[in-house]
């Protein structure tokens, strides 16, 4: 009797895991490309969004795309409005109380790891100034993955991706705290703070920060794994052309 309860559990585990890591992942996908093929229309109709308007958009809708370059140069999800379970489905999701693509302070996002399309699986994988790009409808805005390192030398050599300034306050100044990416707990709300770790509140002397939030380990929701961009070039877009950084693997 013992064994068949252990056989009929492991046949039920297996088909979870089977539905995680397959159906989910093929929902989610034709899910992401119609949220894509949205973006593109509203692209190609010449709307444009007020970036006063990234925190109240229409829940679930696209409005941005998020590349990886070291996942390959043709990596990219559509990102929506809202990090609720409905839109998460789709593919990444913004923390509207977070700020918008490029601007001073930190647009945080959220997506899963482990089925449900999985877009931010690899996220352990990245090293530091590994570049992360958003594009919107006007620009493409480069980040650079910060140092993983807590010592200040090292913090210094990991930051040459980053202006002069930007080094020094990374690597012994206002964002030395900041890591480039942290496991923490689901109840940590500093990471997605303006200033990531602070109660401070947004300032024009604030850097453009970028954060990715995660579950953590996988096929877990016990830990986040978070990893911190700092923005370091806009690039405005022109008709058939793509920015360099997109090549970089």
């Amino acid at each position: 009797m013992a064994g068949e309860l252990f056989v009929t559990l492991g046949v039920l585990l297996l088909l979870f895991a089977f539905y995680e890591a397959f159906w989910t992942n093929v929902r989610s996908g034709q899910l992401q490309d119609q949220a894509n093929h949205a973006l593109q229309e509203s692209w190609d109709s010449g709307q444009r969004i007020n970036p006063r308007t990234y925190k109240n958009g229409a829940q679930g809708a696209a409005f941005a795309r998020l590349h990886i370059p070291a996942y390959g140069s043709d990596w990219n999800f559509a990102v929506m409005h809202g990090v609720d379970d409905t839109t998460l489905l789709s593919g990444p999701g913004h923390y509207e109380q977070t700020q918008g693509p490029g601007q001073a302070g930190n647009f945080a996002l959220a997506g899963h790891r482990v089925g449900k399309g999985a877009p931010f699986n690899d996220l352990g994988k990245l090293e530091a100034c590994d570049a992360i790009v958003i594009e919107t409808a006007s620009e493409w805005i480069t980040y650079r993955v910060m140092p993983m390192s807590q010592d200040a030398a090292a913090r210094q050599q990991q930051s040459h991706c980053l202006s002069p300034e930007q080094a020094q306050r990374v690597a012994t100044g206002d964002y030395a705290h900041v890591l480039g990416r942290h496991i923490t707990l689901p109840g940590d709300v500093g990471v997605i703070a303006p200033l990531p770790g602070t109660e401070l509140g947004v300032s024009q002397d604030l850097e453009g920060v970028l954060t990715l939030t995660t579950c953590h380990p996988q096929f877990s929701n016990a830990e986040r794994m978070i990893v911190h961009a700092m923005k370091v070039a806009v690039e405005p877009k022109s008709e058939g052309q793509r920015p360099a950084v997109l090549k970089e693997s």
